[in-house]
């Protein structure tokens, strides 16, 4: 008969090997979101990078594996592992662009990746996922993107909101590289 603490030493190593799995698995899907969101969507790869969910950024940078919330954690943890996705957007009119980032969230439950993008209801894939399955994860990203712009576009159309959208110009020399 096991020891009462002998009984707690497996349940952290228990604790340990699913953080572990947890960890490797959400990096793995989360870098396989990053890597075929751009086929998905059209545009060169380098459009796509990673960058913190939350805070300033710089989006000229690939910030790789720093974008991920178990990065900067000295202990790995059984937890939703969170990251930043942004797309540049070069501009139509000029030589400047656009930087969308929004957070994604990575869940672990039972046989499946509950994925949450921003505001969009979450997205269950299975742990054995391909591209093609990674399709409505894709769609919610592009949604969440798009809705930003729809929303202030509405509010912009809105006489009771003369005031919620502007632009400005930028310098001559800003680039989008």
């Amino acid at each position: 008969m096991a020891s009462k603490y002998d009984e707690l030493k497996q349940a952290i190593s228990d604790y340990g090997e699913a953080a572990m799995e947890n960890l490797v698995r959400c990096k793995g899907i989360g870098q396989a979101i990053v890597t075929g969101f751009p086929a998905w969507l059209g545009c060169p790869p380098e459009r796509v990078t990673t960058v913190p969910p939350g805070g300033q950024f710089d989006p000229r940078r690939d910030y790789g594996e720093a974008a991920f919330s178990y990065h900067s954690q000295p202990v790995i943890r059984l937890e939703p592992i969170i990251f930043g996705i942004c797309v540049a957007v070069r501009n139509v009119e000029d030589s400047g662009a656009l930087w969308l980032r929004t957070a994604i969230r990575l869940e672990v439950t039972g046989d499946t990746f509950d994925i949450f993008v921003a505001n969009q209801p979450a997205v269950h894939v299975s742990l054995d996922y391909d591209n093609e399955k990674l399709a409505p994860v894709f769609e919610a990203i592009h949604k969440e993107l798009m809705q930003v712009f729809k929303t202030q576009l509405a509010e912009f159309n809105d006489s009771r909101y003369e005031r919620g959208i502007g632009f400005f110009v930028a310098p001559e020399e800003a680039t989008d590289e």
